[in-house]
């Protein structure tokens, strides 16, 4: 979390916004604003329906909770597997695995906004600050930060990463 909070110490002040496949909230758990975060990959925080009968998210704060108090060996009781309420089946982590990802009307609106923040800061003087972006889904961030530094001359990108710097 120190890290996250140094990173927004270092951009409060600026225009910036966070495009990230990270799934665990912890731009948001630091302090940066909700409406400047796009998690392009879900987020742990949410349940969906396994089959994506419904384009629904549900918060899973409470259920969580309810989870730990009653885990035993690893397992959780049969009863408190959460049950979507369209269908019956089975709910699981927001999490894009499958064609099964739900992209929710908030997801939309973040992708929205990250559009017209890409669309505001063209030919503007720019820094892209890309960290522990591999080769697992680099279409997402790695391949369009690259794009968007040999298209503008304005732009700066700096890569933070240990295993694949190039």
């Amino acid at each position: 979390l120190r890290l996250y909070q140094e990173l927004l110490e270092l951009v409060k002040d600026k225009n910036y916004f966070v495009i990230t496949t990270n799934v665990d909230g912890q731009f948001e758990t630091a302090g940066f604003n909700i409406e400047k975060i796009f998690a392009v990959q879900g987020d742990y925080r949410f349940l969906q329906c396994e089959k994506a009968c419904h384009n629904k998210l549900y918060d899973n704060k409470e259920m969580v909770e309810e989870w730990l108090k009653h885990t035993e060996n690893l397992k959780i009781p049969k009863q408190l597997v959460p049950k979507c309420p369209v269908c019956g089946g089975n709910m699981e982590m927001n999490l894009r695995k499958d064609a099964n990802f739900v992209q929710d009307e908030n997801w939309y609106k973040q992708a929205q906004k990250y559009d017209e923040f890409l669309y505001r800061i063209e030919n503007k003087n720019v820094v892209l600050l890309e960290i522990g972006v591999g080769f697992n889904t680099p279409g997402i961030i790695r391949f369009p930060f690259e794009q968007m530094t040999y298209q503008h001359l304005k732009t700066i990108l700096i890569r933070i990463n240990k295993d694949y710097p190039m």
